[in-house]
């Protein structure tokens, strides 16, 4: 089903050649127009033939009469365009493509033509139009890219290069994936080009009819993958509403024919609702002094597809599937002079008619990523639900056109194409120069380019370019830093890392997300605050090199730079290689790395038995220069303990062998030393978030963490680390020990040994007696993690 395009002004209007205008919709105060007489008493007949003696007389060479309509359609934005650039552009695509002939028998000329005629409905500038009526011929006749460059400038031939596909003979299979990737690149740098492609493609799928069937689903299938994703995220709605609707019926037609007829039936009824409901509006507006225009949207045939999917899916009140309401056919708009009035619409509206609680959504405070402006709300009306749209004459040339209601990129101020300077189209007001933000970048766009030189191969461009498209939304995340984040919706910690950089991806550890800690497969909100918590900072005399992504992300990666990073980080990481974690703190020096070859080696020497397997126990995770002593268990491995340790008594009074056990200088354990840490403080915001931090900056790992509930202001957290040398464990809790409000840190007493009023018994305290104030809880409980009888 071909839909009905608008142009860039707020009355919709066919974007083809041969379509009236329509007329636009009367203010909710205005007064009827008086019918316009003729000029001094000229026919309009009188008048053409004036106007082209007018220009014999200028010397103007006049515009050929086959584009006459386009003219009339361009000047309605542009009033100051160059006509005799269009003509001589006409003249060159005419004649180059003179005597071929397309599938439905029509001249090819009457292609170019039409994409011409759609951009120029939509407001597109002169140098667009240009480049339209040439945009196939070097890629289907003898006219070269150079010839072009000097008929009509670089930039035309720029965007004729940009929408000119690749031959089949130099790309075989690939050349449709790499031809999208050619015009990608270019619309990076002007995102014209893809605007000229999506006309193209519309007027293509117009005419699709004349295609052969397999032709059809196949060129449906792409434009439903890559097109009309792509014209949703450069705001042009009125265009991916229609290729909606053309694809829906050439991939669907049963369904299409479902409710194509559906929809005729409630054209054929009389209208009960929407259009009394928009006079009544119209009239309490007037009453209340807010000049506004308002008219009946009807929604388009895929949108009423949707709508009566999610009806027939839900039951109603009598258990039963739903069918179609009258409202469900289409939607209020309203449109207004100021941004205040939109409000004071929205006032209106919630004052004399209920609103639906949950429905409004306010999109002029907080735009959508493509610049999409509007308030939503929905009102009860006569027992039915009527959703009413609310937006300035601006927001709404946007909402319908997108990019090209932004004017041309390259103009000074962005004025558009073949517009003086200083000047605007017809009715559009002078833009901000604060306000020359495009949808296309920095966001999706931006991305995409970045990832796509990653992915030579033409097929796992082409994959991870659709999969990158099928997000309908994007999201805005600011880190704890103030960096603003776009991010596609579902996207989750591990794609913000990313994104803030792949090596911030690679040695992220962990992640806060509005002031929480979190894991990192947690899926992003519109709106959160992130914080990603690094192992350290690489640079010269810094860290050494990031632990980096383990496996398992790549299950929660949804952005493609994000995958594409993991997955070249895990082929040349194979796994089972050791990794050092080391990281400066504040004011102090880096803690050195051991030798290479004390990595991996046993950290303890067992009298009697050389060679044995050592294992450190988790319940009271031994680390030098502890006093420990070591016990056979099974498999001839041997666990050591801290003395004093509940677990190894126990052990002992049950007849097992007490070894004796040296710490061994400079060897450390493969996945470095296990300690618990309890810190004690004085309750407030963010403390958690602080002292990850800071534990952070230290270049340790966090296992786990645990927060006890407050008790008279103050609160405990119980953190189990790895550190990569016994040496940090110092510079560790002096770091933690300097964070606001905690006074007491220290490695608890293993389980089960007893309580004591000494926040630092002498069992268990380091030999460097690192402690806040003597002052702690009474009644000191066991430590929150992993307890285990053998290590």
């Amino acid at each position: 089903m071909s839909g009905a395009l608008t142009s860039g002004a707020l009355t919709p209007g066919a974007l083809t050649p041969s379509a009236p205008r329509a007329a636009a919709p009367r203010p909710a105060a205005a007064r009827p127009a008086e019918p316009r007489r003729p000029l001094g008493g000229r026919g309009r007949a009188a008048l053409g033939r004036a106007g082209r003696a007018a220009l014999l007389a200028t010397g103007r060479q006049p515009v050929p009469d086959a584009i006459e309509p386009l003219v009339q359609a361009h000047r309605l934005h542009h009033p100051q365009a160059d006509l005799g650039l269009l003509g001589r552009a006409y003249r060159t695509a005419e004649a180059s493509h003179r005597g071929q002939m397309r599938k439905s028998g029509e001249p090819f000329i009457t292609h170019p033509l039409a994409v011409t005629m759609i951009l120029a409905q939509l407001g597109a500038g002169t140098t667009t139009l240009v480049a339209s009526l040439l945009h196939d011929t070097v890629e289907d006749t003898e006219v070269t890219l150079d010839q072009v460059s000097a008929d009509f400038g670089p930039e035309v031939a720029y965007l004729v290069d940009g929408v000119t596909k690749l031959e089949k003979v130099d790309f075989g299979a690939a050349a449709e994936a790499e031809t999208f990737r050619k015009m990608l690149v270019a619309t990076g740098d002007d995102v014209r080009v893809m605007v000229i492609k999506l006309a193209d493609r519309l007027h293509n799928m117009r005419t699709i009819r004349h295609m052969k069937p397999a032709s059809q689903v196949r060129i449906a299938k792409v434009t439903r993958d890559v097109l009309i994703p792509l014209a949703e995220r450069l705001g042009i709605q009125v265009v991916k509403a229609e290729l909606e609707d053309i694809v829906f019926a050439t991939l669907h037609p049963e369904e299409h024919a479902r409710t194509r007829a559906l929809v005729t039936a409630h054209e054929a009824d009389p209208d009960v609702l929407l259009q009394p409901f928009a006079a009544a509006l119209a009239r309490q507006l007037a009453e209340a002094g807010v000049a506004a225009e308002v008219t009946v949207r009807p929604r388009h045939g895929v949108s009423v597809h949707r709508l009566m999917v999610k009806r027939t899916g839900a039951a109603g009140p009598d258990g039963l599937p739903q069918g179609l309401h009258p409202a469900d056919f289409g939607r209020l708009l309203v449109v207004v002079e100021e941004n205040a009035d939109c409000y004071a619409v929205l006032g209106e509206l919630h004052t004399c008619w209920t609103p639906l609680p949950g429905e409004f959504k306010d999109f002029v405070a907080a735009p959508k990523f493509n610049l999409y402006q509007s308030l939503h709300t929905a009102v009860a009306v006569d027992g039915e639900v009527v959703e009413v749209l609310v937006r300035t004459r601006q927001m709404h040339r946007v909402a319908e056109t997108g990019v090209v209601a932004l004017g041309d990129p390259h103009q000074p101020g962005g004025q558009p194409a073949g517009q003086a300077a200083g000047q605007q189209p017809s009715g559009q007001p002078a833009r901000d120069e604060l306000d020359r933000t495009d949808p296309a970048r920095p966001g999706w766009l931006s991305r995409l380019l970045e990832w796509q030189q990653e992915t030579p191969d033409p097929d796992a461009f082409w994959s991870t370019l659709t999969a990158e498209l099928a997000g309908d939304r994007e999201i805005t995340v600011v880190t704890e830093a103030g960096e603003t984040l776009q991010l596609r919706a579902g996207a989750s910690c591990v794609d913000a890392a990313y994104l803030l950089g792949e090596e911030t991806g690679h040695r992220c550890i962990g992640a806060r997300v509005n002031g929480r800690l979190t894991a990192l497969s947690t899926l992003l909100e519109d709106g959160d605050v992130l914080g990603v918590l690094t192992d350290g900072a690489a640079g010269p005399g810094g860290a050494a090199e990031p632990s980096g992504p383990a496996p398992e992300w790549l299950s929660y990666a949804r952005t493609p730079g994000a995958r594409l990073a993991i997955e070249r980080w895990l082929a040349d990481h194979p796994a089972g290689a050791p990794v050092v974690h080391t990281g400066p703190s504040a004011g102090q020096p880096a803690p050195q790395a051991p030798p290479a070859a004390g990595r991996g080696a046993s950290p303890v020497a067992v009298a009697g038995l050389p060679g044995a397997p050592v294992r450190l126990a988790r319940c009271c995770t031994p680390v030098p220069p502890d006093e420990v002593t070591g016990f056979a268990i099974r498999g001839g491995a041997v666990t050591v303990h801290r003395t004093g340790c509940p677990v190894g008594e126990r052990m002992s009074d049950g007849g097992r062998e007490a070894l004796a056990v040296t710490w061994v200088a400079d060897a450390v354990p493969p996945s470095g030393y296990r300690v618990t840490l309890q810190a004690e403080a004085l309750n407030r915001p963010r403390l958690l978030a602080d002292l990850t931090a800071v534990m952070s900056a230290e270049g340790i790992g966090i296992v786990s963490a645990a927060v006890e509930p407050p008790q008279e202001l103050r609160v405990r957290h119980t953190y189990t680390i790895e550190l990569p040398t016994a040496g940090t464990l110092p510079l560790v809790m002096r770091a933690m020990l300097r964070v606001s409000g905690v006074y007491d840190v220290c490695r608890p007493q293993p389980a089960g040994a007893g309580n004591t009023d000494d926040p630092f018994p002498q069992a268990v305290r380091p030999s460097w007696g690192i402690h806040g104030p003597a002052a702690a809880f009474s009644g000191r409980r066991s430590v929150t993690g992993t307890r285990g009888t053998e290590g």
